[in-house]
């Protein structure tokens, strides 16, 4: 179960059409990249990267990507959100052990 931060609820709207990439990653950790057409044609997206527990390690919401179709940007997303996970992990992680 993920836990939503305060910038999914502020980007989230389930009236507008959407595209999602849901991804469990080989150390638990879930990412959730999602992209929509705003009510004024432009292209939107949110990526989020969850902890295994379920708790946000990342979110971020972009207003608009221009030039970018939904396709375009879902791809981008993905890979700025394995990015986030795989920079994020391992302190999370070594900041564990030295303790």
């Amino acid at each position: 179960m993920r836990i939503r931060g305060d910038v999914f609820w502020a980007w989230a709207d389930p009236t507008l059409h959407h595209r999602t990439h849901d991804e469990t990653l080989d150390d638990g950790t879930y990412i959730d990249v999602q992209v929509r057409l705003s009510r004024t044609g432009t292209t939107q997206m949110f990526i989020g990267v969850y902890a295994s527990s379920g708790m946000a390690i990342h979110e971020e919401a972009f207003d608009s990507r221009p030039g970018e179709s939904m396709t375009r940007a879902l791809a981008w997303g993905v890979g700025r959100a394995r990015r986030v996970a795989t920079d994020t992990i391992p302190q999370f992680d070594q900041f564990a052990c030295s303790k």
